[in-house]
């Protein structure tokens, strides 16, 4: 199967599962060519493979983990020299730690903010002069919807994702006046393996899994951002209406809101 991203190379980070994963398969059934990044080796071998079988599709992957800023140059530097050209890089590496600041450990808080945010930003930054050379390319960050809505026993991560979307929009403002966009996509919680770290308790997910969204269709969601011009997609939709009402009732939302959250 063909698509609009025929022959699109795209980088996606944090690849070797969950929506990092899915976004691989889908954009690879549109006849693009997804360049995988992660820590495991072991990982982005297996999907590469998968790909390359089931789409008959060119799939390169690199070990990185995106923490680690010299490396991230360095790999975005050999993915020019061996692929040849960057389309779209999604910055999808992430994870999150649910504890009250209290309990967190510095250590906790620092490993966060330097992938999600630290990372993050780095790898935009290696790919961003040459994005800018070509006044072409798209810049898609994975959010979350954390990111517009403080919430109890994630202090820290929801820092790290105002910190994500402060970044994203001011980016997308410097790069008005060029053909580079950049979309943040915020979905809320979703089924994926980021809960065996995040919830080891099973609280959340035992509390909150009715509501928890299919990867598959996060990253059918993030496909349809590729190559268009928008500034944020909120997932699911209804639970875009939490940012308004926080910002029109502040207080009230923070009481209720407060209390079922704390549920984590």
């Amino acid at each position: 199967m063909t698509g609009r991203l025929q022959n699109k190379v795209i980088v996606i980070t944090g690849a070797s599962s969950g929506i990092g994963e899915q976004v691989a398969m889908q954009v690879a059934e549109q006849g693009a060519t997804p360049v995988l990044m992660a820590r495991t080796e072991e990982k982005l071998n297996a999907l590469a493979d998968k790909i390359k079988e089931t789409y008959n599709t060119p799939c390169y992957y690199y070990v990185l983990d995106v923490s680690e800023e010299t490396k991230v140059q360095s790999v975005f530097s050999k993915v020019l020299q061996e692929v040849g050209r960057i389309d779209i890089l999604v910055n999808n590496a992430g994870f999150g730690i649910f504890k009250t600041f209290e309990e967190a450990s510095m250590d906790e808080v620092k490993d966060m903010f330097q992938v999600n945010v630290f990372g993050l930003v780095a790898c935009t930054k290696s790919v961003l002069p040459y994005m800018v050379k070509r006044n072409e390319g798209q810049i898609i960050n994975i959010a979350s919807l954390a990111g517009k809505i403080a919430t109890p026993k994630s202090s820290a991560y929801a820092a790290t994702k105002h910190a994500v979307l402060g970044f994203t929009n001011s980016l997308r403002m410097e790069l008005s006046n060029t053909d580079i966009y950049v979309t943040a996509i915020n979905p809320g919680p979703i089924d994926t393996n980021f809960f065996e770290i995040a919830d080891q308790s099973g609280t959340y997910v035992k509390n909150m899994g009715r509501y928890m969204l299919k990867p598959t269709y996060v990253a059918e969601q993030i496909v349809k951002s590729m190559h268009t011009k928008k500034r944020e997609v909120n997932l699911p939709k209804w639970m875009g209406i939490g940012p308004k009402l926080y910002a029109l009732f502040p207080g009230l939302f923070e009481r209720v809101a407060g209390k079922s959250l704390s549920k984590k």
